[in-house]
């Protein structure tokens, strides 16, 4: 029984999910808003500096840190 409940919820979550993207409206991107006052655009390198390389950078800078902070701990514990 409870194999045709999760059917049943699967279905009903999947079908309104359809229906709402069927259904909305564009968000209208192409038409100026008035004081609309875009900058210029990025590169490819740029953008992904931006949303890759920085990123990535602060996981390894706080790795690293942790790291550290794991090794100085260990060392007085054993003294």
């Amino acid at each position: 029984m409870d194999k045709k409940n999760a059917l049943r919820a699967g279905a009903l979550a999947s079908g309104t999910t359809l229906m709402m993207l069927l259904m909305s409206s564009p968000a209208l991107a192409l038409y100026r808003d008035d004081g609309d006052d875009p900058g210029p655009g990025i590169s490819i390198a740029e953008t992904l500096g931006l949303y890759i390389g920085i990123p990535v950078l602060i996981f390894l800078v706080i790795a690293g840190l942790v790291m550290v902070g794991g090794k100085s701990g260990r060392q007085q514990n054993q003294s």
